[in-house]
């Protein structure tokens, strides 16, 4: 005998369930979201922790200026900011993100420190990226 198939109403409504599940698991691994019901809150911890010195590094790595810049300051700032800001578009894009949350309010330990955060930032969003724009010689390839 043939198991009876969902209609097309059931499958929807639970497409939308898992959905919801994984949108809620996401966020507590990358935007200290709430622990979702059935995960453990110690092992999903550790693993969203991981998940954010991942992306501290990569960043680090993709745009060491900012460490050089930030000094002792880099690590605590950027892990604050992965844990409130989900990643949108590459790396490259998500330090340029960074640097310009911390430009924004009372962030930074000192006026040295934002200039210098402003002329990396000045640089990194005005300059062509890639071998095309280094062949054509466009602004400081």
């Amino acid at each position: 005998m043939a198991e009876p198939t969902p209609d097309s109403g059931e499958l929807d409504a639970a497409r939308r369930r898992l959905a919801a599940r994984q949108d809620a698991l996401l966020a507590a691994l990358t935007a200290d979201g709430p622990v979702p019901e059935g995960f453990d809150a110690v092992r999903l911890r550790v693993q969203r922790d991981a998940l954010a010195a991942k992306r501290a590094g990569v960043l680090a790595r993709v745009a060491p200026e900012l460490p050089a810049i930030l000094g002792d300051g880099y690590r605590p700032a950027v892990l604050a900011y992965v844990r409130s800001h989900p990643m949108v578009g590459g790396y490259g894009q998500d330090a340029v993100a960074f640097a310009r949350h911390l430009l924004t309010g009372d962030r930074l330990p000192d006026r040295a420190t934002r200039r210098a955060l402003e002329a990396w930032l000045g640089r990194r969003t005005t300059r062509p990226r890639g071998r095309l724009a280094r062949l054509f010689g466009k602004n400081g390839g």
